[in-house]
């Protein structure tokens, strides 16, 4: 709920566990109050006055932008701490200072233009701020939207050219939270390629402290969720704030501590290879950010964001279950051909699978990465019948048709890129630099979106596919475009996305019933703009179960476990004992189970292993993809993972415990609180039935002198 006190011009948003106030001082300065768990606390503006802060002569010493907790901050105007914006003037300048103008508040929420967005439900509130530049014209609205159930707020800003002339946005940020302590702990996620998503803690401390992407793409190496924590938070008790962008390109989070002690967040677009001309009249929407906050530690911060991406982010599910699939790629690499996959299909369907996705290797003369891409026909010599003929043959055995594809890249041996070498991302009089044999194309260019669309039409004319799963494998450099003059180059990196979210867009208006995997080298892009568009996204190209541990435990901090695509990998049956299996499989049950591995050749004991693990999937998957996870054991500080994922009201729980490094003999507790203490349980996978106090109490699991081991626990109430 969103309220306005008109004597005091205090506004106080209000999900169910959370408080948010802020007030216009003087009739003009919107200043922040608190932000945090309902309560009786005091919101009381404090001047924080401190030498050399500059502050208005009518107010004096009352006032200073450089002191105040804020919750919009212009360029040059007597705030020194990181900007929300900095515009560059008609005259030169950049300096801007916003004051209030007027406000409403609204049910529901407006649609951001060619980005994607948080969708609304019938709590949705949402608060519009209008503040303006008397100096120079320029407008700010500042938007503010409730998801009460979810504790979640988003926040984006619309910033309008109101000078005369033209104006050039050099820093723009979605989200600014001032708060007035900095005794905090930053949480981040940092990686690679094949290592995406590691946990990371530290304290804060004075001055700035970041993380951003400059590639073109969120990255494997920064990912846009951050959280702050009281130094003594844990999974279960503490203070915690998270913060996460709905974007999929360059971004900036940043956390400045001041000399006040006070800390200041903000998420965006950020400054670096991001310039973007504003003529006269013209408006910039930003990309939204959300936040949220957990008073019972990091674990309902976690489920804060679950429940909010499920509800509002991801797409619908295009079928009643989330198929289980069996991709080529880690099997056969480029070597796929129709018999082969004809092959892949009858394995599938033997062991109980639902779809098979052939990955790499279809199209244009693709034997390798050197050559094809950007050619979106199926190869000739590899289907002699045509790609609709083999996808009726594969789906006659009942099995869903799943096909790879990486619209944004090209090959410089390809048909396209010898037609139209102008269609890459460039800058002129530079030679392109290659990752992966590849070049980017230039998604800001109408031709290049006209181009897919039409050679995706022609090629899945009657095939019907069932699933795309969409990769990008290389980053951006030399990033500039020939279809934009001198003084809008600054805006190709940004164009460049609104350009994939169009295309994916058009995916899902052509294809309505094909699910879509979103791949960038694996998990290149796991972020919230890509979760608009799939329902669900490759973790990582690290198959192997103990890195998945640690990559997978990261990745709930901040996503739900329908995100994950989660495969058991076994690429040239080189593993035939089926314990290896077993442990391999808890590991890729944490998320939505598929299988990477050459089914065809494995042996029968294999294959029954493989339909067991399904049907044992299918009994807890909706605990799964659509439960709440509680985790207990951070395998960053233990020796094993553990959680678990139960239902609203704890009558049916999945506990399960990895083992991921060493031995020590150690005996945990692992501790299920939302049991129903006087209730009994039985556990389905080791046949045996304990009261619901016991598990409150505890389940003891003692590590083994056994590499690979993990235990699983499946708790039903009688």
């Amino acid at each position: 709920m969103i309220t306005y006190q008109a004597e005091n011009q205090r506004f106080t948003l209000e999900t169910e566990n959370t408080r948010y106030i802020f007030e216009i001082l003087y009739e003009k300065y919107l200043v922040h109050l608190y932000y945090g768990a309902k309560n009786e606390a005091a919101a009381v503006y404090d001047a924080r006055y401190k030498s050399f802060a500059p502050y208005m002569a009518e107010h004096g010493s009352t006032y200073s932008p450089d002191t105040c907790l804020a919750e919009f901050s212009g360029f040059g105007s007597g705030d020194f701490r990181a900007t929300s914006l900095k515009l560059r003037n008609p005259n030169g300048d950049s300096v801007c200072s916003f004051a209030y103008r007027d406000h409403r508040i609204f049910g529901g929420r407006l649609e951001l233009p060619g980005l994607p967005f948080a969708e609304a439900d019938d709590d949705t509130q949402t608060l519009e701020l209008a503040l303006e530049d008397p100096a120079t014209g320029c407008s700010v609205k500042l938007y503010y939207t409730l998801f009460p159930r979810e504790d979640v707020i988003s926040r984006y800003a619309v910033i309008q050219n109101g000078t005369g002339g033209d104006a050039v946005i050099e820093k723009c940020m979605s989200l600014l939270l001032d708060l007035p302590g900095c005794e905090y702990d930053m949480i981040s996620l940092y990686g690679s390629h094949n290592s995406e998503r590691h946990y990371q803690r530290r304290p804060l401390f004075h001055g700035n402290q970041s993380i951003s992407s400059r590639r073109g793409a969120s990255s494997h190496q920064y990912n846009p969720f951050i959280a702050l924590c009281e130094h003594t938070a844990t999974e279960t008790a503490g203070e915690v704030y998270g913060f996460n962008f709905v974007y999929s390109g360059n971004f900036l989070d940043e956390v400045e501590v001041d000399q006040l002690c006070g800390t200041r967040v903000q998420i965006g677009l950020g400054s670096e290879n991001f310039r973007w001309l504003l003529e006269p009249g013209e408006r910039f929407v930003t990309p939204e950010a959300v936040m949220t906050y957990s008073a019972a530690g990091i674990g309902q911060m976690s489920r804060n964001f679950h429940r909010f991406i499920r509800g509002h982010i991801l797409p619908p599910e295009p079928y009643e279950k989330r198929p289980v699939v069996l991709n080529t790629w880690e099997a056969c690499l480029f070597s796929i051909n129709e018999e082969e996959l004809l092959r892949f299909a009858d394995a599938a369907a033997e062991c109980g699978m639902d779809m098979v996705v052939m990955d790499d290797g279809w199209f244009g003369a693709r034997n390798n990465d050197k050559a094809g891409l950007g050619d979106w026909f199926a190869n000739p010599h590899k289907f002699k019948d045509g790609l609709a003929v083999f996808a009726d043959r594969m789906k006659a055995k009942g099995i869903k048709f799943g096909i790879w594809i990486e619209p944004e890249m090209v090959n410089p041996d390809s048909e396209l890129y010898r037609a139209h070498p102008d269609w890459c991302l460039q800058v002129h009089g530079r030679e392109n630099l290659l990752s992966r044999n590849q070049l980017v194309l230039d998604m800001a260019n109408p031709a290049v979106l006209d181009y897919l669309k039409k050679s995706f039409s022609e090629t899945f004319e009657g095939v019907a596919p069932d699933y795309f799963k969409w990769d990008m494998n290389r980053h951006m450099s030399e990033v500039g475009s020939a279809v934009l003059p001198p003084k809008r180059q600054g805006e190709a990196a940004y164009r460049y996305m609104l350009g994939v979210y169009e295309l994916y867009r058009w995916f899902r208006r052509k294809f309505p019933h094909a699910m879509i995997e979103n791949c960038s080298g694996g998990g290149g892009r796991y972020d919230l703009g890509m979760m608009k568009y799939s329902t669900m996204i490759w973790t990582s190209d690290n198959t192997w179960p103990k890195p998945r541990i640690k990559i997978q435990y990261s990745s709930m901090l901040a996503y739900p476990a329908a995100t994950m695509s989660c495969h058991v990998s076994n690429p040239k049956n080189v593993c035939a004992d089926p314990a290896v299996l077993k442990f391999r499989w808890q590991v890729a049950v944490g998320g939505a189970l598929g299988y990477e591995l050459h089914l065809p050749n494995a042996s029968r004991e294999i294959k029954d292993t493989i339909r067991r693990q399904i049907a044992d999937y299918r009994e807890y998957e909706d605990l799964i993809l659509r439960g709440d996870y509680y985790p207990l054991c951070n395998p960053y500080e233990k020796e094993i993972s553990a959680y678990y994922y139960t239902n609203t009201d704890h009558s049916r729980i999945l506990l399960s415990a990895l083992q991921n490094s060493g031995f020590s003999g150690e005996v945990y507790r692992l501790k299920i609180p939302g049991a129903q203490p006087d209730a009994v349980y039985y556990d389905k996978i080791n046949d045996t039935t304990l009261t619901g106090r016991r598990l409150i109490d505890g389940i003891r699991y003692k590590t083994k002198d056994a590499d690979p081991y993990g235990e699983m626990w499946y708790f039903i109430k009688q």
